[in-house]
């Protein structure tokens, strides 16, 4: 019995790929509490107020049964007002609302053109949906025109949708949004945003990279930068009123919890009141691609710095070694990364002084040589 999972895991294991659930432990340079919101003493007061006046933990049941809370709806529409959309829809997490929001908008007929390395939340989307899905090369705008181009030349004639991560998590580059809007509106296509790791960091407030508008759709986790748990669809007003009623992911699932609601309210007040937390993280941003780019970390400005080291065994001795000297840094192998692309993920936090990405530049010299 189970005998094939033993057998898989087992080549999972000689080939380096077999993963474990690590705790916490040592200075972070691991987490996607990019503006250390996730200890923040209004984050926790927020939610010892809410408990003070009555708000539930757990929402007893769907939102379209008696889960629908007021907290729910509260958040909603302040974070629509963040975003500058029409209108926001609350997920239990990012996994979810990016596998709804693609499996449900585009219908048969449809084309969804993706990015290559867009989250595998997207691709889970992309398997339930029934609209024909082909993937186009990482970060290049032509490659999604000529898909789209070849698509209406065989006679497709429904909707074009594209699918892209804003910043993606693995190699910390951003994606050309001007120049993929171009493409939208050439072809009336829609576009789709991960704003994931983009949200909190970039933009004037915190909203992120894309700009609001009718063809847009853009995913805002709020387990990253925001501090707490779940995620917000943000776009036009129809989008959350065809999710509410088409949206099996959302349908289906326990509404959030009101408490945690209310914290990510708490969590973009935040966001617009202390814009110097946005300002300290660019400013460690920088300090680390000076200090851990000649390691042959990748800094692209933002604050995920990969340090591609190639081989699986390579890289788990060199997380190990950083583990033992208080660094708390992944490695991150195949298939989350392309085969021979096994890399430690350097992640920069406001969890970190500038004192520990200099004593990470050290580390790094005794532990890669």
């Amino acid at each position: 019995m189970l005998d094939f999972h033993r057998a898989d895991l087992a080549r999972l294991a000689a080939r380096d790929r077999l993963r474990g659930l690590a705790p916490m432990a040592g200075r972070d340079f691991a987490s996607n509490d990019y503006l250390g919101i996730a200890s923040h003493p209004r984050l926790a007061a927020a939610i010892v107020n809410a408990v003070d006046e009555g708000v539930s933990i757990g929402s007893g049941g769907s939102r379209l049964l008696r889960g629908n809370h007021p907290e729910h709806e509260a958040l909603e529409a302040e974070a629509a007002a963040f975003f500058g959309a029409e209108a926001s829809l609350y997920f239990s997490s990012g996994y979810t609302a990016n596998a709804t929001l693609l499996a449900t908008l585009p219908q048969r007929g449809d084309l969804i053109v993706h990015d290559a390395l867009v989250h595998a939340s997207m691709h889970e989307g992309m398997k339930l949906s029934r609209a024909q899905a082909v993937s186009a090369a990482h970060n290049d705008p032509a490659a999604f025109d000529d898909a789209i181009r070849r698509w209406r030349a065989e006679g497709g004639k429904g909707t074009a949708w594209i699918a892209v991560e804003s910043l993606y998590s693995m190699d910390g580059d951003t994606a050309p949004l001007a120049e993929l809007m171009a493409v939208a509106e050439r072809h009336d296509a829609m576009l789709i945003v991960d704003e994931a790791h983009a949200t909190g960091v970039f933009g004037e407030r915190g909203q992120g990279l894309a700009t609001p508008g009718e063809r847009v759709v853009t995913l805002h986790t709020c387990g990253k930068a925001l501090g707490c748990e779940g995620a917000l669809v943000a776009g036009p007003a129809i989008v959350r009123d065809y999710l509410v009623n088409r949206g099996r992911g959302f349908i289906f699932s326990t509404a959030p919890s009101p408490l945690m609601a209310r914290g990510v309210r708490e969590a973009l007040r935040i966001l617009a009141d202390e814009p110097e937390r946005r300002t300290a993280l660019h400013e460690r941003i920088a300090l680390a691609g000076e200090r851990l780019a000649p390691h042959g970390a990748l800094a692209n400005g933002t604050p995920i710095m990969p340090l591609i080291l190639h081989d699986n065994g390579r890289t788990m001795r060199a997380a190990e070694a950083l583990r033992l000297r208080g660094f708390d840094i992944r490695g991150i192998r195949p298939p989350t990364v392309p085969v021979g692309a096994a890399r430690l993920r350097l992640s920069i936090t406001l969890n970190v002084e500038q004192a520990d990405i200099l004593a990470l530049d050290q580390a790094l010299q005794e532990v890669l040589a």
